[in-house]
This record gives structure tokens, sequence and C-alpha cells, in this order.
């Protein structure tokens, strides 16, 4: 088992995540004391859509997804987190239930910020208070970019667009540009509302030209300038 962070340790954390980058040593000292430290092995849920949405997660290692469920069991990943990214903010500022479920996609240790510790620090410091509000802005703009997404590209576009988004964020080698995040195809065809054979498909016809590589869950993308053209981008 993981050792607990120090509150020094967890305070370093807070400090490098965009909300709270911008506070000093005491209040950063004072949020991690009020946090809680807790680790979920891959496929774990962090919560449930639905459930009280009564606690900011900022995750200190390793990455979770964030999914949308239909009635019918249909599933859609919204977006991918990693270090030092933050979920919940949204049912935080509102206090509705969750709107999305969390699933840790490998073993991820995160801090969870109980609610009335964020407002608390939100009203005494302005730039949080705007940093969060930053935040569900580009989750509007996000959210309006995947809709356009589903109408006016392809499928073929739509994989190549979120190689290329999850390259940004979690590729592991420059050189190459090496995607060894743990997400399966079932994985990315959620997120670009489609089937995973389907999306088999798409990714073998991307291989035979050259574009990537496929191991298991680890792809490489050999010719990020053509993927880009092809998402559109």
């Amino acid at each position: 088992m993981r050792p607990q962070l120090t509150a020094q340790e967890a305070a370093a954390v807070l400090g490098s995540t965009r909300f709270f980058g911008g506070l000093d040593q005491p209040s950063l000292l004072s949020l991690a004391s009020a946090s809680r430290q807790r680790t979920y092995g891959r496929g774990q849920y962090l919560w449930y859509q639905g459930d009280a949405g009564d606690q900011l997660v900022v995750v200190c290692k390793g990455m979770v997804k964030v999914v949308l469920t239909s009635e019918g069991g249909e599933e859609i990943v919204l977006v991918t987190l990693g270090r030092y990214d933050s979920v919940g903010e949204l049912a935080i500022l509102d206090g509705a239930p969750r709107s999305a479920s969390v699933v840790a996609v490998e073993a991820t240790t995160v801090l969870m910020l109980p609610r009335a510790a964020v407002l608390e620090v939100m009203a005494a410091h302005p730039a949080v208070l705007e940093a969060v509000l930053c935040s569900l802005g580009q989750l509007v703009r996000r959210l309006t970019e995947q809709t356009g997404d589903l109408v006016f590209l392809d499928l073929g576009g739509r994989v190549a667009k979120v190689l290329v988004q999850l390259a940004r964020s979690h590729a592991q080698d420059d050189r190459h540009v090496v995607l060894d995040v743990g997400l399966s195809q079932s994985d990315i065809a959620a997120m670009v509302g489609a089937t995973r054979p389907a999306v088999n498909r798409v990714l073998q016809l991307l291989a035979s030209r050259g574009l990537i590589s496929v191991n298991g869950r680890v792809i490489v993308l050999r010719d990020p300038p053509a993927l880009r053209r092809r998402a559109g981008l």
C-alpha cells in the first residue's frame, strides 16, 4: 500500500493544480489538512453518476475517465484526466448530484477535498473562484466541440482527433509520440460515440497507412501531422 502523503507533500500537489496554484503556503497546508488521500485500482469507481456531489478530487498520480451512462447502459467517455487535474467542480458549485461517473483508468491516488473547505477557499481567494469558473467555461466549450464533432466529423476523423488530443496531454515519448495510458479500444469507442469493432477497423486502417502502430493498449503516433489533417485540425 502506498504510504500516506505528508501535509507538505499534499500541499505541494495542491500547489501544482490550476485551481490552487496561486495560494500561499499556509493556505495550501490548511487545505491539505482538510483533504483525505484515497487510492483506487484500475476500473474502480471514485463515484457514480447521481452520487452526492460533496467533494472535489485532485489527481496525485494515475489517470481517471469521466463517464456518462444512459439508462440502457451505453457509455460515453467525456474526458480523461491525469496528474494535478481536478474533477468534481460542477457539483461543488451547485450542490447537485454527480452528473457523470468517474473511473480509475489505472492505479490512481487522489486527494479528496470537502465541499465546505473548497467553498471557503473560493470565498477567501478570488483567484481560486476565477480558476474554477474558467474551468467550467472550458468544460462547456469542450462539450460543444464534442457535439460538433459527432455531427461534422466521420468516425475516422473523430478517432484521429482523440489520438491527437491524448498525445497532447499524455504522450510519454516526444520523438515517437507513444500513448501508453491504459485506454482500451472500448474506451476510445466510448470517447467517439462508436462501437469497439468500428474503432478497431479505423485503427487498422490508420495503421495500414503508416499513421500509427498498435500493440495492445499502446498506440504510437508515427505521423502526427497527417493525423491532425485527418482530424481537421
